[in-house]
């Protein structure tokens, strides 16, 4: 009897609770919470917005994969002048999600399209089935990939001259460390034009003042930030790992000239983010070397551009990002810093539009199994996409199931995580806070 209840509590009881992501089981078992459906890749272009797409397995070895977003236009001007080439990586706290579900497939899609780039999203092992650094040393082998130019996509379109890194929340980190790698490994040959970094998740050990304020509505409380660096680790880091606080020496070695680093201005990374970006400015600055461009959105927290993509703040940080890969640096402000736009409009958005809903997630929440991914991607080789969706969906036991109405995994019901408040001082930063607003 007692056996067959420690089996019953190991089954059903949670071992680490990091809601809204995922579960994990006293069994070892992992339930991912937050889902999205499964998107088939087309190489027809009026299948997906008049953007191409395509899957690639870059290692058999591992498993990791890319999708590639051609836009149609590209495709007819063939020998005309190459497009920009942005490599990304989702987001998710290194946890969740893939370059393969529905919202990483429209977001790609719409930056493809927006910019008239060619865009290698990356399919990275997650946590904590694979932890950190396998997500590093994933980007790295789709950055080598991707260096070869031995894809006949990347060979035809991409200019090797306008490479860019770019990635969100978690995918931001790792965009980062893979820039930093490819400065210190000479860069593969590839020219490294610039790095965009949305929403980026970077932590420390001490807790900034600002963190310290939560009202029980923001995306990620501070002491929910704590929790994950130790999870996706298994326990091998905590949040003094200079991967959290990148150290001087490698803003350093950083040899891309331009940099467009984003935040939100409810987003518990904010200022982690602002100050980040100080650094990279101040190093820019010193050496002459680069351009460091922050760009927030004013009433919003973490992902709002996913979850919402047609809202107009997300709309905004779209434009701005087309602008930094497509555009000449634009003439200095006063600060150092480069504007996105002649005409900045900097009051608050609530003044001007109805108060913003924390992420705008759905109320009918996204339903996805993050299984597929890697199985897909074992079975992908010398298959059509469609052929790699039909074996993953078995299984999975297909997608797209109706969620039970008792759950909402949508992001607007009430507080995300416990009952838990740090109280204490709003904090700005230091007496240089540069900020660009994306707000014209």
């Amino acid at each position: 009897m007692d056996a067959n209840k420690n089996f019953v509590d190991a089954v059903t009881e949670v071992d680490f609770d990091f809601t809204p992501f995922l579960k994990r089981y006293k069994d070892g078992r992992i339930e991912r919470l937050l889902r999205s459906p499964l998107v088939a890749a087309s190489e027809d272009p009026t299948a997906n917005r008049r953007v191409a797409t395509r899957d690639v397995v870059i290692d058999h070895g591992t498993g990791v994969s890319a999708r590639l977003f051609l836009p149609s236009r590209a495709a007819m001007a063939a020998g005309s002048r190459r497009l920009p080439l942005v490599m990304y990586i989702h987001g998710g706290s290194f946890c969740t999600e893939s370059a393969f579900c529905q919202t990483y497939h429209r977001y790609a899609t719409s930056l493809a399209t927006s910019a008239g780039a060619l865009v290698v999203s990356v399919e990275y092992r997650l946590a904590p089935e694979h932890p950190i650094p396998a997500a590093y040393n994933d980007a790295w082998s789709a950055l080598k990939w991707v260096a070869t130019f031995a894809d006949p996509w990347l060979a035809d379109y991409a200019d090797p001259a306008r490479m860019f890194i770019a990635g969100d929340s978690a995918g931001g980190n790792i965009a980062y460390h893979t820039a930093v790698q490819a400065s210190r490994d000479g860069g593969l040959g590839v020219d490294i034009e610039g790095m965009v970094i949305v929403q980026p998740f970077f932590w420390g050990a001490e807790r900034l003042p600002s963190e310290e304020v939560w009202d029980g509505a923001a995306v990620f409380p501070a002491y929910g930030v704590d929790w994950l660096w130790p999870f996706v680790t298994a326990g091998q880091a905590s949040n003094d790992d200079p991967r959290l606080n990148p150290p001087d020496e490698d803003i350093a070695s950083l040899t891309c000239r331009r940099v467009l680093l984003a935040v939100a201005e409810k987003d518990t990374l904010r200022e982690r983010g602002c100050r980040l970006l100080k650094r990279f400015h101040d190093y820019y600055t010193r050496t002459g070397s680069g351009e460091a461009t922050l760009v927030e959105s004013e009433g919003e927290d973490h992902g709002f551009h996913l979850y919402s993509p047609l809202r107009t703040t997300s709309r905004r940080l779209m434009a701005s990002i087309v602008h930094f890969i497509n555009q000449p640096p634009a003439p200095k402000l006063d600060d150092g810093l480069h504007s996105e736009g002649k005409n900045i409009d900097r009051t608050s958005a609530t003044t001007k539009a109805p108060k913003p809903m924390i992420l705008g997630v759905p109320r009918r929440p996204f339903m996805d199994v993050f299984g597929y991914g890697m199985e897909m991607k074992h079975h992908c080789s010398g298959s059509s996409s469609t052929t790699c969706m039909a074996h993953a969906m078995s299984k999975i036991g297909g997608c797209g199931k109706a969620a039970s109405p008792k759950k909402n995994y949508g992001l607007f019901s009430g507080a995300l995580w416990p009952n838990k408040a740090y109280k204490g001082p709003a904090a700005a930063l230091p007496g240089t806070h540069h900020v660009i607003k994306n707000m014209w």
